[in-house]
């Protein structure tokens, strides 16, 4: 979540690209566990291999299928 330059309204929210908890600006409200993987952050290291693993799992069902 990124606040406005006066705080008084929030300019735009950052989720997690994988399960889509909200992420805030102020590291005292960050989980500790934030990873920035692909350019983009994620909540944890498990949802960077989560998402990795399910891209696999995908490619592998489309060679299968063809």
């Amino acid at each position: 979540m990124k606040f406005a330059p006066n705080r008084l309204y929030v300019e735009s929210y950052a989720k997690c690209p994988n399960c889509g908890i909200l992420l805030y600006e102020n590291p005292a409200n960050e989980v500790p566990e934030t990873v920035r993987a692909n350019s983009r952050i994620y909540c944890s290291a498990w949802c960077v291999d989560w998402e990795a693993e399910r891209e696999e799992r995908r490619r592998g069902a489309a060679e299968a299928g063809t």
